[in-house]
């Protein structure tokens, strides 16, 4: 439980929403069970709708030349505590501590955001500076990692 607890915060720091939109499909999909928790109102269909268009909203406004870098201060606590949030729900529906998954989730979430900053910047590099094949790899790379942490057996 604690490497998917790490790897949904990886992903929100990578991307913030996904993370917390994929622990709330899955919740409403019946894959993970959080009823009766405190995390129960992640799989109502309005949490799954609202945390969803907040993730295609992310993957648009990524790719625009004013978003902040995630890194900085604001985008990096948003990514902590939605990766914290995600990590927590997983948590709860292995039977385990929400606090140890929330902290475990924010820490993922860190390592994601400057690992995926790192990387971003060498490949942008690499490929004389065209970011737009990059960002998108790593949207994909998010979403499939989401979707590999929360439909695990």
């Amino acid at each position: 439980m604690d490497l998917l607890a790490l790897a949904i915060g990886f992903v929100a720091g990578l991307r913030s929403m996904p993370a917390p939109a994929a622990v709330s499909w899955a919740a409403y999909l019946g894959w993970i069970d959080l009823y009766r928790s405190p995390l129960q109102w992640m799989g109502s269909g309005i949490t799954v709708a609202l945390f969803t268009l907040a993730a295609v909203a992310e993957l648009v406004a990524d790719k625009l030349p004013r978003t902040p870098n995630r890194t900085a201060p604001g985008p990096l606590v948003g990514r902590i505590v939605l990766g914290g949030l995600a990590a927590a729900g997983l948590a709860v529906s292995a039977g385990e501590s929400l606090l140890v998954g929330a902290v475990l989730g924010g820490v993922g979430a860190v390592i994601g955001a400057f690992t995926g900053y790192q990387i971003r910047q060498r490949a942008v590099r690499a490929l004389g500076g065209r970011d737009l094949p990059v960002a998108l790899l790593e949207d994909l790379l998010a979403i499939a990692l989401a979707w590999l942490v929360v439909s695990r057996p």
